[in-house]
């Protein structure tokens, strides 16, 4: 739990103006959800708790047309990466 609150407070707390506790648990559950879906973990093997390591890709002509995602969460302060369906 230490380790959560410490990501938190760096990763989010630090960089942003929070206006009232609305504000702030709105920010706390993004941040929740981009922690647990998004966000690679070395414990885990760089997956997330909520997401599997999908497969390596190896083919090389497929690496070159990869097409990525990229969406901006609360305001800028988080940034995720998918790739497009």
């Amino acid at each position: 739990m230490e380790h959560w609150v410490q990501t938190c407070r760096h990763e989010l707390l630090d960089r942003t103006l929070i206006w009232s506790e609305r504000h702030l648990r709105h920010a706390l559950r993004q941040f929740e959800q981009h922690h647990n879906t998004h966000r690679p973990h070395q414990a885990m093997n760089q997956a997330a708790p909520l997401r599997a390591v999908p497969e390596p890709i190896t083919d090389p002509g497929h690496i070159s047309c990869l097409d990525i995602r990229h969406r901006d969460r609360l305001a800028g302060v988080i940034h995720d990466y998918r790739h497009a369906a």
